[in-house]
């Protein structure tokens, strides 16, 4: 492993200075500079100083594992069709319900809706790519159309339904993750 790179890159990533990675280590600016460069070998409690300082621990520092996936494909996309809802769910994101939010593609056909969700912790965003929708959030009512958007915190009974003649298409946000 390559630590200056590490280093380096660590750095960066949290939008650190030479000098501000030095003020917060106790170090010198060139020190950190010949540490980056590989010109020079820590001691293992300065780097462990340094690791702490860059906000990670040695086990994140030292992981040399593949970055995560960050593009998903078609291919990628879970479906689920409810034929009796008129609905087509896709999750965008395969395993999404283990991060902090998940993204859905949900297709209405005309008529059709989402399940009732009742009230629980999360803040749901929409978005109308196509067609229109209603929204019902507790004993209230909202028609939401193409290009308009929707966003509450989920403590009310809530759902979407297509009372149009044409399919309906929402990227629904969840978080945390429900679907």
């Amino acid at each position: 492993m390559d630590i200056g790179h590490r280093m380096k890159e660590l750095r960066i990533q949290y939008g650190l200075t030479q000098q501000e990675l030095a003020d917060r280590s106790e170090l010198s600016k060139g020190f950190i500079s010949q540490l980056e460069r590989n010109l020079t070998s820590p001691s293992i409690s300065t780097l462990l100083d340094i690791i702490q300082c860059l906000g990670t621990t040695p086990a994140e520092f030292f992981t040399d594992e593949e970055p995560e996936q960050l593009v998903f494909k078609q291919e990628d996309y879970f479906e689920k069709e409810n034929e009796e809802l008129h609905s087509i769910r896709k999750w965008l994101v395969p395993n999404a319900q283990k991060n902090a939010m998940e993204p859905v593609l949900m297709t209405l056909r005309p008529g059709g809706s989402s399940e009732v969700h009742l009230p629980h912790e999360a803040e749901e965003f929409g978005y109308v790519l196509k067609g229109a929708i209603k929204l019902f959030y507790g004993s209230r009512s909202f028609v939401v159309r193409q290009g308009e958007t929707f966003y509450y915190k989920a403590g009310k009974k809530h759902y979407i339904e297509n009372f149009g003649s044409r399919e309906a298409s929402i990227l629904w946000i969840t978080t945390p993750p429900s679907f």
